[in-house]
C-alpha cells in the first residue's frame, strides 16, 4: 500500500532507514496531475529499485507572475490511487509552507543552459526548478532519479546540476510518452479546446517531418526550422513561439548540424502552451519523436 508522507522529517527518516538496510531508492519528482508519462517513469523506477518514492508538489518558484500556478491542476486523491495501482511505495506530498517555511536566504543561479529556449522566455523558471530539485534530492536521498525527455532542457540542466554539485544520484532520461495520434502527454493538454486538440497532433508530425529531412541529409538548421514553421502555420491555429535546433545536452544553437542535437518547438494555444521535441543522435537511427 502506498504511504503518503507530508513532512520533510518523516520522509528523511524513512529513506535514511531504507538506505541503512541496503535498499536502493528511485525517485520521480512531479507536480501532480499525473498521466501515463509520469507512470511510465515510475514503473521504470519500480523495475530498477527496491523502493520508489514520488513527490507531488506544485513548486511556486518555477512559475512566473503571469503563469498558471493557481490554475495548475491539483488532484492528489486521483494521483495517489494511480500510483498505488502500479506499486509506488511513498508519495511525498508537502505543503508550500513545509518546503519553504521562510524566505530563501540562498539562491541558486543557472548559467548559460537557462539563457536559451524555455529559460529565455521564462526568466527565473529554471532557478526555481534546480532549487526544488536540490531540496527534494536532499530530502529523499535517492540513488536514481527519473525525468522525462519532453522537458529536454530541464533534463540537461538537472544532469549538469548533479554533476556540478556532486549529487551521488544517477539521472535517467525517459522517452516521451504519446497519445495514439502522437500528441505528447502533458498535464496541460486538458486546457485544449476540442478543435485545438485535433490540431495539436501536428506538433509531433512536424517533428517527424524534421527528422525525415535530417535523415535525407539536410544539415542546414534554418531549412528545417522554416519547414516546421510552415507546416505548423498551415495546420494549427496556435501561435508559434519557438522552433529551434540545439546541440544536446550542451544547448548550443546549431546553424550547421553536427553531432547529437534536439529540435524543439513551443506553440501557444488559447489556454495551453505546448512544448515538444525530438532528440537526434547520429549513432542511433531508430527513433523519431522520442
Amino acid at each position: 500500500m502506498t504511504e503518503v508522507i507530508t513532512t520533510i522529517q518523516d520522509m528523511q527518516q524513512l529513506t535514511s532507514r531504507h538506505r541503512l538496510e541496503g535498499k536502493t531508492i528511485g525517485f520521480v519528482p512531479t507536480m501532480g496531475a499525473l498521466h501515463e508519462g509520469h507512470l511510465t517513469m515510475m514503473q521504470q523506477s519500480i523495475r530498477d529499485n527496491d523502493i520508489t518514492v514520488i513527490s507531488v508538489f506544485v513548486n511556486p518558484l518555477q512559475f512566473g507572475p503571469n503563469e498558471d500556478f493557481d490554475a495548475y491542476p491539483r488532484q492528489i486523491e486521483k494521483d495517489v490511487a494511480a500510483v498505488e495501482a502500479i506499486g509506488v511505495d511513498y508519495v511525498f506530498y508537502p505543503t508550500t509552507e513545509e518546503m519553504y517555511p521562510d524566505e530563501l536566504g540562498i539562491e541558486l543561479r543557472v548559467g548559460r543552459l537557462a539563457q536559451v529556449l524555455e529559460g529565455a522566455k521564462r526568466p527565473g523558471h529554471f532557478e526555481g526548478v534546480v532549487t526544488v530539485v536540490n531540496k527534494l534530492f536532499n530530502i529523499v536521498q535517492p540513488h536514481h532519479a527519473y525525468f522525462g525527455k519532453k522537458d529536454a532542457q530541464q533534463l540537461a540542466i538537472v544532469e549538469k546540476m548533479v554533476q556540478d554539485f556532486n549529487h551521488p544520484i544517477h539521472i535517467h532520461g525517459i522517452d516521451i510518452i504519446r497519445e495514439p495520434d502522437g500528441l505528447a502527454k502533458s498535464s496541460r493538454n486538458v486546457y485544449l479546446t476540442a478543435k485545438e486538440r485535433q490540431e495539436a497532433v501536428h506538433l509531433s508530425r512536424s517533428l517527424n517531418m524534421a527528422y525525415e529531412l535530417y535523415q535525407q541529409g539536410e544539415r542546414h538548421s534554418q531549412v528545417i526550422i522554416d519547414e516546421v514553421k510552415n507546416y505548423l502555420e498551415t495546420h494549427t491555429s496556435g501561435r508559434i513561439e519557438e522552433v529551434a535546433v540545439y546541440s544536446y545536452p550542451e544547448l548550443r544553437e546549431q546553424h550547421e548540424i553536427e553531432g547529437r542535437i534536439f529540435i524543439s518547438l513551443a506553440v501557444k494555444f488559447s489556454k495551453a502552451r505546448l512544448i515538444d521535441n525530438v532528440i537526434i543522435d547520429p549513432n542511433d537511427t531508430s527513433q523519431a519523436s522520442k
